[in-house]
Formats: C-alpha cells, sequence, structure tokens
C-alpha cells in the first residue's frame, strides 16, 4: 500500500458531508504519489523543482505509473505542475484501481435496493492499513486529510517534516487546493451573475 492509496481510503471513511470533491481529492493524492516517490528516491525536490532519481521501477502499480509520468528531460516541472498534470481525474483512477483489486465494493444507501450506489473500501489489509496509520496520527497522511478538510487542522499554519522535499509538496497540496476552490467560487459567481442578467431581460 502507498500514502495515496490509504488517504483515498481515509477520504472515503472520515470525509464529511458532503463528500470530499473530486479535484481536490486528485490533488492530494499526486501530492501523496510524490512524496512516496520522495521517499522511494525516484524523484527528489530542488526548491520547487521535480528532479528524476532512481529510475527504479516501484511494486506498487499505480505508483510505478506515477514514477513513469516524472519528467525526465530538462526543464523539470515544479512541484505545483506535477499536482496538476498528474491529479487529473486521479481520485477516479483510483477508484478504479481498488475496485479492481477488490479493495473496494459498491453498496445501495438505505433501505430500498434502488437506493443511490456509493463506493466504501472493504474490510481487509488495506483498510486496517489506512485505520492504523490514520489513528497514530501519521504526520504525512494526517497533513494531507486536513488539506481535504479531514480530521482535525494541524497545530501551526503549516506542519514541518525532516524532508524538506515533503513539506514543500504538502504546502504546494494546500495551495492548489485554495487555488481550485478560488476557482469554484468565482465561477459561482459569474454564473449567479449571468443568471440574474437573464431574469432581468
Amino acid at each position: 500500500m502507498t500514502t495515496a492509496k490509504d488517504l483515498f481510503i481515509i477520504a472515503m471513511e472520515e470525509g464529511s458531508e458532503p463528500a470530499v470533491g473530486q479535484g481536490d481529492l486528485s490533488l492530494a493524492l499526486a501530492g501523496a504519489e510524490l512524496i512516496d516517490l520522495l521517499e522511494t528516491g525516484a524523484v527528489t525536490v530542488d526548491g520547487d523543482v521535480v528532479v528524476p532519481g532512481d529510475p527504479a521501477v516501484p511494486g506498487d502499480r499505480l505508483l510505478a505509473r506515477a514514477a513513469e509520468a516524472v519528467t525526465r528531460q530538462p526543464p523539470h516541472e515544479t512541484i505545483e505542475d506535477w499536482l496538476w498534470r498528474r491529479g487529473r481525474d486521479l481520485a477516479a483512477g483510483y477508484q478504479a484501481a481498488l475496485e479492481e483489486d477488490g479493495e473496494l465494493t459498491r453498496k445501495r444507501g438505505g433501505r430500498l435496493p434502488f437506493g443511490p450506489e456509493r463506493v466504501e473500501p472493504v474490510d481487509g489489509p488495506a483498510r486496517r492499513r489506512a485505520a492504523d496509520r490514520w489513528a497514530g496520527r501519521e504526520p504525512v497522511l494526517t497533513a494531507l486529510a486536513s488539506v481535504l478538510g479531514i480530521g482535525e487542522e494541524p497545530s501551526g499554519d503549516r506542519p514541518g517534516f525532516d524532508e524538506e522535499g515533503v513539506t514543500a509538496v504538502v504546502a504546494a497540496v494546500h495551495d492548489a487546493v485554495m487555488e481550485l476552490e478560488a476557482v469554484r467560487q468565482r465561477r459561482t459567481i459569474e454564473n449567479a451573475a449571468f443568471a440574474n442578467l437573464w431574469r432581468g431581460v
């Protein structure tokens, strides 16, 4: 299992209502992948630039795909660029992969057989590992979840980690999620103004 998979499961288990937005979760998953790649030595971070490292392929297939997606020829991309590029529809990709691996199951909500269908983690090793990391307040998982509004906010403006690259990635995820929210709010205001214009015609 990887931090990204654990984060996906925690987002499903601990997420508030309404559920965590797919765009927010995708950005956080891309950040989690990058942190895992840092820990394996597949990449390093120089300031805010992602620099390719050891080309060895990680054992996890989703993390292997992330490693393959790293820009190996200069100019290398920034963490922010990685988050937006790699994060495109990433939450849906993780859901499909975890369902394929039997780590997620689809269930009908409510008592009626035709109620809304929802996806939830299967009670197995993947779910227990994510729950153990969450219960132990593992710093990276906790910080990324808090960006999504899950769990308590870490003390201080932004948590610090032993590895500067991890701190840079978590900060970039926070900024990207805030930027996405600002875009949503701007669109809501523009749509409301457009609707008011038509009502006034």
